[in-house]
């Protein structure tokens, strides 16, 4: 039932997704938006469409709708397969990436809130420069430790007697059993732990601390100027964020770490859970645009400066021209009845 559906709804996501990460792109990177921390939620915003994208033309094919390698079997060829292979390391990638981009700003926020930072061009020139570094260094720690990842998944082909044919699958990796191999479960265990249970807790750290700094400092927010109101909103719209990116992964750590050491676990609890877990994960990606519009004053102005006003000032040019044109095609008419009735007098 949920692999019936799974497809369908996954499109939806993945297409609202992508849209709303590029709106999310323009208007954090709009010239007086430019921020370390609005950086930062870009390039998570840029990780995310790198996750949608390239899943529509999977869950197209795979789910739409879902059917078994006997069923359908031109849907399983070599090269469908091979596009499979590559956009779960994609996925895998972009996820790790996320989420230590998550840990970074969270990281970020604390000391920002903790010590507060000196003001100005150049110091904030220089903060968005540490996080480009900072991102760029998370970006390419993610495709080197996943490496050994892309090397054990290995492609293998099976021959279908009812439909006549071969198909080609992603080969099964036994887990928790005597034949497990060991490079195996070492990786298992590294994703998990370094891209899901590890990051988690950090943000978790992170966030509790972002909290406790808040509360104590309530009372002297509320005596402050609006600009450091607007920013305690800031943070609280980035605790939602983080919690978000909390609740989405550390479930899926917890469930990696246990397929990987309970035997049975895998195949009763993680596959059958695999499309769920799946579609949480790409509602986590598409959801940052309606937080951000919900809780943010600043980025719904900016949006609505973006991509509204233009539009309403375009239809109202638009209305207001052909308002004139009809003024003048009205005109027109009455002037040549007046003269022709004239004209009926005179003769």
């Amino acid at each position: 039932m949920v692999s019936g559906i799974h497809g369908y709804l996954s499109v939806v996501i993945c297409f609202f997704g992508v849209l709303t990460n590029i709106f999310n792109i323009t208007v954090l990177m709009a010239k007086d938006m430019r921020t370390a921390t609005n950086y930062l939620l870009t390039f998570i915003a840029v990780s995310d469409i790198l996750t949608m994208l390239p899943y529509i033309p999977y869950v197209i094919n795979f789910y739409c709708p879902f059917t078994h390698p006997e069923e359908t079997p031109w849907k399983y060829t070599y090269g469908w397969v091979l596009y499979m292979v590559i956009m779960v390391h994609l996925l895998a990638t972009t996820h790790t990436i996320s989420i230590w981009l998550a840990v970074t700003l969270a990281a970020f926020r604390f000391c920002q809130i903790r010590s507060p930072c000196p003001s100005g061009p150049l110091a904030k020139d220089r903060r968005i420069t540490q996080v480009k570094i900072a991102s760029l260094v998370i970006y390419l720690a993610s495709i080197l430790v996943l490496i050994p990842n892309y090397a054990y998944t290995e492609i293998e082909q099976a021959w279908v007697p009812e439909s006549n044919s071969t198909v080609y699958t992603i080969k099964e990796q036994e887990l928790a059993t005597p034949r497990t191999e060991y490079a195996v479960f070492i990786n298992i265990l590294t994703y998990a732990i370094v891209a899901k249970i590890v990051p988690c807790v950090l943000i978790l750290i992170f966030s509790g601390s972002l909290l406790y700094h808040m509360g104590i400092k309530a009372a002297r927010r509320r005596q402050r100027l609006c600009a450091n109101r607007q920013q305690a909103n800031t943070t609280r719209m980035l605790l939602v964020v983080l919690i978000l990116f909390i609740l989405t992964e550390l479930p899926q750590g917890i469930v990696m770490l246990l397929s990987a050491t309970v035997p049975d676990f895998s195949n009763n609890v993680h596959f059958p859970l695999g499309d769920l877990i799946d579609f949480i994960s790409l509602l986590n990606n598409a959801i940052n645009f309606i937080l951000y519009c919900l809780m943010s004053q600043q980025f719904r102005k900016k949006f609505f400066n973006i991509y509204i006003k233009p539009v309403c000032d375009r239809r109202g040019h638009v209305a207001t021209s052909n308002s004139e044109l009809l003024i003048l095609r009205e005109q027109v008419p009455r002037t040549m009845t007046m003269t022709t009735h004239d004209d009926n007098v005179r003769v």
